[in-house]
């Protein structure tokens, strides 16, 4: 009987140091992780922004296949939310703030817990690339809430791990959606020409991308420094293609209304004439631009259909880069004169 005695006393003085324990533990709470991502700040923050995409990098999801997730109407933006239910419980995540491409501010509410501050941070580097920083802060806890925390190790120990997970699944996903693109093959269609300005050059097919991001902006400025109306998206016209000495004549162009008296030396004034031609879409990167090129040619040739002999061969940009961050959006249009 007395040992019995002892050992409730022993079991009380365990408690009591137990309880005395998690009541001196802080009051607050902080966790955060930080990974540099190859890709705009832009495309991290449209991903994140929406709840509807955190299903497929959350790691708590991948720990808990089972988890069900419930979208409401809104998932994006401010007043956008989602919920979830597993085993330990229900939650809900909303966005309460936000800063296009630059901060997120969210509020997350778990089971009977007080609820929690949730923010994001994407800071761009000068190379392109992204750090994103994810935090989760808590203040004026509970002693239960301090007790499930110090019993589950902590929140560092809780969180910690979840986060670098989901910022490394973030990553490979935001990575894969911009490199996804698609070529199709329009078909046979009737060109409507135009006037245009535009400048030209000769250069190494190896530097022609770098050539052409220093020529187009000329064009462009001239245009809207002239107050010229432009009729439609910029393009390039390729005159000549030599791939075995690495060699293109090609001309950055803009479309105008009517034509245009240019007053410098190096922009010039074209008219294309109508043509009949094949056009194939590019959806995605320009570095895809050399298989849409063979994928025309190679519909040419599968349905009998012959090139015109100096007709004209152009790329035609619908989307701005400045205003894409996602090179998955682009929308590049190739036409191909044919008799």
């Amino acid at each position: 009987m007395k040992a019995f005695k002892y050992i409730l006393f022993l079991l009380l003085i365990a408690i009591i140091g137990m309880a005395i324990y998690i009541a001196v533990q802080p009051n607050s709470f902080e966790v955060t992780r930080t990974r540099t991502i190859k890709a705009p700040a832009p495309v991290i923050y449209n991903n994140v922004i929406d709840f509807k995409n955190w299903a497929s990098w959350s790691s708590w999801v991948e720990a808990n296949p089972d988890m069900k997730i419930t979208l409401p109407e809104q998932t994006s933006g401010i007043n956008g939310s989602y919920s979830w239910e597993d085993k330990d419980g229900v939650g809900t995540m909303k966005t309460i703030e936000a800063v296009p491409n630059k901060t997120i501010q969210q509020q997350m509410q778990f089971a009977d817990f007080p609820a929690s501050n949730v923010s994001w941070d994407f800071k761009p580097n000068e190379d392109g690339t992204t750090d994103a920083t994810w935090t989760i802060s808590g203040k004026d806890l509970p002693f239960g809430f301090k007790a499930f925390a110090t019993l589950m190790g902590g929140m560092e120990k809780q969180i910690g791990p979840h986060y670098e997970r989901s910022l490394e699944k973030l990553d490979s996903i935001v990575i894969a959606d911009m490199k996804r693109y698609s070529v199709n093959v329009d078909g046979i269609t009737q060109h409507g020409g135009g006037y245009y300005i535009y400048n030209t050059a000769s250069w190494k097919i190896s530097d022609l991308a770098n050539k052409m991001q220093e020529m187009m902006p000329k064009v462009g400025r001239y245009a809207m420094n002239n107050k010229i109306k432009m009729a439609g998206a910029p393009f390039t016209i390729y005159h000549k293609w030599d791939e075995e000495n690495n060699a293109v004549m090609f001309s950055c162009c803009v479309p105008t209304t009517e034509k245009v008296i240019s007053s410098e030396p190096d922009i010039l004034t074209g008219q294309l004439k109508p043509f009949k031609a094949i056009k194939t879409t590019l959806k995605g990167n320009y570095v895809n631009l050399k298989e849409a090129w063979e994928t025309a040619m190679k519909y040419i040739s599968e349905n009998s259909l012959m090139p015109e002999e100096n007709g004209s061969t152009l790329e035609i940009y619908l989307t701005d880069p400045m205003e894409t961050p996602n090179p998955a959006d682009l929308i590049t249009e190739i036409y191909i004169a044919i008799k």
